[in-house]
């Protein structure tokens, strides 16, 4: 918790120096995401918005993430996560995004995406970033890694546009 918090201020710091705001697409993490931004103090200033869209009709009536990816390639897809930014982004106005869609377990999981499988994707600006992650360990700790590297990404794409300033 506490390093998940570091992360939150870390990223608001950041997101003051940009002038930036970021906003959070969750599934998997049903809101941990947001929850860790908003435990900063003055985060209002640098969040916009944080949509929790655990089921496929949510991510398609919240982000307008088309139906027919379901069908084709699961709601635990690079397609899905960057569709899922990219509704994110248009909705909210936010410069950087995050979103991920995951199987946290303790089932739900396939031969081809084990419980564990996370993909994550990043939006900043028209730029979009994308990765699967399987990460071990029971439902709460496959959550708080989904969340932990969220976080993380966020830091490091925020910190390539720091650096592309100057």
């Amino acid at each position: 918790m506490k390093e998940i918090t570091q992360l939150a201020a870390e990223l608001g710091r950041r997101m003051q120096v940009l002038n930036a705001h970021v906003t959070t697409a969750e599934s998997c993490t049903g809101g941990g995401i947001a929850e860790a931004i908003t435990r900063i103090p003055g985060s209002s200033a640098w969040f916009e918005a944080g949509y929790v869209t655990y089921s496929n009709r949510q991510k398609t009536l919240q982000l307008n993430v088309l139906e027919g990816l379901f069908e084709t390639v699961g709601a635990v897809s690079r397609e899905v996560v960057e569709a899922m930014v990219r509704g994110a982004q248009d909705k909210s106005h936010a410069q950087f995004a995050v979103a991920v869609s995951g199987v946290a377990g303790p089932d739900g999981g396939s031969p081809s995406k084990p419980v564990g499988t996370v993909w994550l994707a990043w939006g900043v600006g028209e730029q979009l970033f994308s990765e699967v992650q399987h990460f071990p360990g029971n439902r709460d700790e496959v959550r708080r890694q989904t969340v932990k590297a969220a976080l993380e990404g966020l830091l490091r794409h925020a910190a390539g546009e720091i650096s592309n300033q100057g």
